[in-house]
């Protein structure tokens, strides 16, 4: 062998040991929860989703309005855009919409997915 397909199959075998890790993550334990998510108490899983979606909703509504008035509705050229604030409002989106997914890896003891159900039938209909 060359060098060269030596370090294919170093490369390879990388790409699969990446592969098998990212299986093992998304690989549900026998209670249903997926090894990311964080199991607390009852009254601080209310508190995170509550606070992290009020958060959520108020960043993506208040980058959708500083959105629209960087652009002034979006009837101004180009050339007149406030970039500085289209950029904060497209921070803002972003940041709501990331704090509302994170919060979803916030889990209750004792409470799994529904979906991962095995008693549960797989159809939607």
């Amino acid at each position: 062998m060359s060098g060269r397909d030596d370090e294919f199959e170093t490369s390879y075998s990388v790409f699969d040991d990446d592969a098998s890790d990212e299986k093992s993550d998304d690989s549900a334990d026998s209670s249903g929860l997926r090894s990311r998510d964080v199991v607390v108490p009852l009254r601080v899983y209310k508190a995170v989703t509550v606070f992290s979606t009020l958060f959520a909703v108020v960043t993506v509504v208040g980058g959708f309005i500083a959105l629209d008035v960087a652009t002034e509705r979006a009837t101004v050229p180009l050339p007149k855009v406030d970039f500085p604030l289209a950029i904060f409002g497209l921070a803002l989106i972003a940041a709501g919409a990331a704090v509302y997914a994170f919060s979803t890896r916030f889990r209750a003891e004792g409470m799994g997915k529904s979906k991962d159900g095995s008693d549960e039938p797989s159809n939607n209909g």
